[in-house]
């Protein structure tokens, strides 16, 4: 049934396979960040192929909503029905009597996508799909009933963690996840692009790993030339997406608004304590359900401490494409990306997103590591002495008594290290020690494009490296 063009997304497609094999009916929610290609992954690992398929209405009255269903029904089906769905028990009536007149082998597949906007304000329809699920398909082991949609929090609330007629009846979760370097990759040779790896990561840091970005990536262009045409340009694909972006997922889009621009403005993080003060939110329910539908929407990420309190918990912006936005284009600094280039600001610009890009690539550093095999935790650590403080992004907690420490560096050739940073690193790594008192050995990893220059400094301070290949890795 899988499409073999199907780029990336081994551990899904695994899962489809072991759903369609199951014993049992299945119920399977996915949701992931708008544009990440939920919609494509389904429809192209089942071929198009659904006993019953129908996609939501953005911004529709139930009646039309209805007026979809019924539509659909009378193409997909050859059963004939007199009149309209008076309501969605009737309309999912219906979809029973639509699959008991089908006569197949292996699982029936019903696909639902956009389910949010189909559960319209005083309908019936959660009411209904609850029904259908716990008096027929339950009760039957061939059904695979998949529904999806954009709106992590409200897939969360209504339909995962319900606690109405769907409560524990999901059989299964899947969050699609963005592209990792690798798929990202495979992709865009896919459409004939063929960028050295150090462009490709540049692209990534603007539009991360979704597909639909990446998918503008044009041929015979640089990473540059494409950053110009895709976010500079008036007609470029990108250049108003912000404005649709959060509209589109949350309805109090400005609180979701505030909280990301706050977070852009500090790129190592923030604790809660100071996303509070800074965008003027009071703490409590609203702010936490905030920080929850974000992270869950693919948009920021927890970072916990290396104590595990939840108040030392860093927050981080970590959807390149936002970051991007809040960098160049809210004020724009200029309407040409290649006069920004080696400017300060670009500069300092890439430094830290190359670390978010390591802190995405985490299991890929561990392979190079050659820990893959070892349990371990992320975490992010501050900390200070009465006079030196350091901070550090992303070190990993090993469970055989080592914590790796991790330097994150993209130039455009080997590293090196010379004197003055040596010497911020052992003041870096001697904080850590006295702070945190750890009794685990402590190793220094640097994870940059092309390696270190070997000197005296990088033989003496750096257990491991790891180069930019090794993020493009397949884990």
């Amino acid at each position: 049934m899988e499409n073999p063009n199907l780029i990336g997304r081994k551990k899904p497609k695994e899962r489809f396979q072991k759903l369609l094999e199951s014993k049992k009916s299945e119920f399977l929610a996915v949701y992931g960040r708008r544009r990440v290609g939920k919609t494509y992954l389904i429809k192209e690992y089942f071929s198009y192929q659904f006993d019953f398929f129908i996609t939501g209405m953005a911004n529709a009255t139930t009646a039309q909503q209805l007026f979809n269903f019924d539509t659909e029904m009378n193409r997909q089906s050859n059963l004939v029905f007199d009149s309209p769905s008076a309501n969605w028990l009737e309309a999912v009536q219906r979809l029973r009597e639509h699959l008991e007149s089908k006569k197949k082998e292996g699982k029936l597949v019903i696909f639902i996508d956009e389910l949010p906007w189909m559960h319209t304000h005083g309908s019936d329809f959660l009411m209904a799909l609850e029904h259908f699920w716990n008096a027929w398909a339950t009760h039957r082991k061939d059904v695979l009933l998949i529904v999806c949609g954009s709106a992590a929090s409200w897939m969360l609330t209504e339909v995962i963690n319900s606690t109405g007629g769907l409560h524990n009846r999901v059989t299964g979760q899947m969050k699609i996840e963005p592209f990792t370097l690798g798929e990202a990759e495979e992709l865009l040779k896919s459409n004939n692009c063929h960028l050295d790896r150090y462009q490709l990561i540049q692209l990534y840091m603007c539009m991360g790993g979704v597909p639909y970005y990446l998918d503008a990536v044009e041929p015979g262009k640089s990473a540059a030339q494409n950053i110009q045409d895709v976010f500079f340009e008036k007609s470029g694909l990108l250049r108003n997406e912000f404005h649709n972006l959060y509209r589109a997922l949350f309805k109090r889009h400005e609180v979701y608004e505030k909280v990301v621009e706050v977070l852009s403005t500090k790129p190592y993080g923030m604790a809660r304590n100071d996303v509070i003060k800074s965008s003027g939110l009071q703490s409590g329910g609203t702010l936490s359900k905030v920080l929850i539908d974000l992270e869950e929407s693919g948009f920021i990420t927890s970072y916990p401490a290396l104590d595990r309190k939840n108040k030392n918990t860093i927050y981080r912006l970590s959807d390149y494409f936002t970051a991007f936005y809040f960098r160049f284009l809210q004020k724009p600094q200029g309407s040409d990306w290649l006069q920004l280039i080696d400017q300060p600001t670009h500069r300092a610009w890439q430094g830290f997103t190359f670390e978010q890009v390591c802190l995405d690539h985490v299991p890929q550093i561990k392979k190079a590591l050659g820990i893959s095999g070892i349990q371990a935790e992320q975490a992010a650590w501050r900390g200070a002495t009465e006079d030196k403080g350091a901070q550090i992004d992303l070190l990993i907690d090993r469970r055989d008594h080592v914590i790796t420490i991790c330097e994150c560096k993209f130039p455009l050739d080997t590293y090196t290290i010379n004197k003055e940073y040596a010497d911020q690193l052992r003041a870096k790594l001697s904080v850590f020690k006295e702070v945190s008192k750890t009794k685990k050995a402590v190793h220094l990893a640097f994870v940059s494009s092309y390696g270190l220059h070997h000197n005296s400094y990088s033989d003496l301070l750096v257990q491991n490296q790891v180069t930019m290949d090794a993020l493009f890795d397949e884990v």
